[in-house]
């Protein structure tokens, strides 16, 4: 059973739902590694499929959209809900 990218997607909202709960500190920086690193992949391989075409399945690129999308969503969120956290601000 293959699942689909929505179905992904949301399982990702849940793990950075949970973790945004749990630990802000550790939710931004995974968010901002998982996002990031998720982001530059999809990017090279939009290159790639740019300059010649291959067989990747639409399956990976809903995948890495959903992997790039699912951190800022909750992210933002979680900012709207409870503002900035404080560890943030603390260097002002």
């Amino acid at each position: 059973m293959r699942l689909r990218p929505f179905e992904i997607f949301l399982i990702q909202i849940v793990f950075y739902l949970i973790l945004w709960l749990s630990d802000q500190y550790l939710a931004v920086l995974l968010s901002l590694i998982f996002g990031s690193i998720c982001f530059f992949i999809l990017l090279i391989a939009f290159i790639a499929e740019l300059v010649e075409r291959s067989r990747i399945s639409k399956w990976y690129f809903g995948l890495m959209i959903a992997s790039v999308l699912a951190p800022v969503i909750i992210g933002g969120v979680m900012v709207l809900i409870f503002g900035t956290p404080e560890w943030i601000l603390a260097g002002n």
